[in-house]
């Protein structure tokens, strides 16, 4: 009979998950859409088609962001619509407890979890470095600039600080690139703005360099070199953002920028903020049944509803601040990333246990 009933409310509970992403899906690709289009439509390679693809391309990423909050609506919404048609009712009468009839839940959220991590992480990594790339080619006529990070390079006597509006294929790409020299003495002795600059191997390649230096006329050229003790690899751990790594190479990454004395802060948090993600997700399920079940069993106001998604709202709150912390080196990456998990876990468990078993 559990194994029966434990199959049903599995079954309810990915039905009702299907519904909720397309809905989601649907909703986000619009709003996304409309963002998109209001600010790139002014710039001279938009095109609708673009928009459209640009939107698909980033649309992984945003659901990776938003599965917990969908995790926790579902479970209420699910355990609502049980408790209302008193299925939950004829469960509990017929010696079910509520750790057994919650576990369907659990397994969901967990089944969840681990496809977000370990499907659509790659998925939404490899389409942000798309979605940067494409919006970097529409950018490449527009002046404005963005705040980035900027490198430093010293070579011999040549003292360079590198900079950029956006960093495309891992690091070793800039887009609109800008190198400022500076002499012995600490003063810029030359200026050069770049269309794009690559890194080679022992050179940086500009191409449509603008060079200025003081009390001259700015000099036009096609292609220039400057020299560069910069490792490919280093730059690219440098350089690249979390979000566009995938799971399965956060690990290599982070040994390579060990190897190069990069911070690997950012990205250890990444990583444990993907692998702690199925328990958040067993969190927000665990908050869902504290919620619902109380409301319908005791007959609760609205407000005891709106109590459950704000207590998942702080947790989601409480998980990217941290993670912030995390990033930056206030904290470490695994306390980071799984303390509010670990917390919030035993607060759902302790107030079923309250509710249910007294």
């Amino acid at each position: 009979m559990i194994k029966t009933l434990g199959t049903y409310f599995f079954r309810r509970y990915m039905l009702m998950m299907l519904w909720f992403f397309l809905g989601v899906i649907a909703i986000t690709y619009l709003i996304d859409f409309s963002e998109t289009t209001g600010r790139f439509s002014e710039l001279d390679g938009f095109t609708v088609a673009g928009a459209l693809y640009l939107t698909a391309l980033r649309l992984p990423l945003i659901m990776q962001q938003t599965v917990p909050f969908i995790t926790l609506f579902v479970g209420m919404t699910v355990l609502i619509a049980l408790n209302r048609k008193s299925e939950l009712v004829v469960a509990r009468a017929a010696g079910i407890s509520v750790w057994q009839f919650i576990l369907p839940f659990v397994v969901g959220a967990l089944v969840i979890g681990l496809t977000t991590t370990f499907v659509v992480n790659p998925i939404a990594a490899w389409g942000q470095r798309q979605a940067l790339q494409l919006e970097s080619a529409w950018r490449q006529t527009n002046t404005a600039a963005n705040a980035v990070p900027w490198l430093r390079q010293i070579s011999g006597n040549d003292d360079v600080v590198i900079g950029a509006r956006a960093v495309l294929e891992e690091g070793s790409m800039l887009v609109d690139a800008v190198l400022i020299h500076f002499d012995g003495e600490g003063r810029i002795i030359l200026r050069q703005d770049a269309v794009s600059a690559k890194l080679r191997d022992g050179y940086w390649e500009l191409n449509d360099v603008t060079e200025t230096r003081p009390g001259e006329i700015a000099v036009r050229l096609a292609t220039a070199r400057v020299n560069t003790n910069l490792q490919k690899e280093f730059v690219q751990e440098r350089l690249a953002t979390p979000e566009t790594v995938a799971f399965y190479d956060l690990s290599r990454k982070i040994e390579v920028a060990r190897s190069f004395g990069v911070s690997t802060k950012a990205l250890e948090t990444q990583y444990h903020s993907l692998l702690s993600l199925p328990l958040l997700l067993v969190a927000m399920t665990l908050i869902a049944a504290t919620v619902s079940l109380k409301f319908s069993r005791f007959n609760q106001s609205r407000s005891v509803i709106l109590g459950g998604i704000l207590s998942g709202f702080v947790l989601y709150v409480v998980t990217v601040l941290v993670k912030a912390f995390g990033s930056s080196g206030v904290v470490p990456p695994f306390v980071a990333a799984w303390v509010p998990v670990v917390v919030a876990m035993a607060l759902g468990a302790t107030v079923l246990l309250h509710q249910e078993d007294g």
